[in-house]
């Protein structure tokens, strides 16, 4: 437990930055999981709409810490081939 003011407030701050992270890892994965599910499917034409979507998701949530660049970047990169071979 935080003891002196300073650390009650740090802690408190982590809190809110917890939910905004879970939140956008939230929608990265939500995203992510359609498009999958769809790239399964053989349903080419809404696969990508929610590609877009996913895309999106990934660079925010790299933007914004919740994953690494690297990361982000190998995440698009599977989701983009996985569609190409669906054509």
């Amino acid at each position: 437990m935080a003891i002196t003011k300073s650390a009650k407030k740090a802690h408190r701050v982590s809190l809110r930055k917890q939910v905004v992270n879970l939140r956008r890892k939230r929608a990265l994965s939500n995203t992510t999981k359609t498009t999958k599910k769809l790239i399964v499917a053989g349903q080419k034409t809404e696969a990508q709409q929610t590609l877009a979507a996913a895309f999106q998701a990934i660079d925010k949530a790299a933007k914004r810490g919740v994953i690494k660049k690297n990361t982000a970047s190998r995440k698009k990169s599977r989701l983009a081939k996985a569609l190409a071979k669906v054509a």
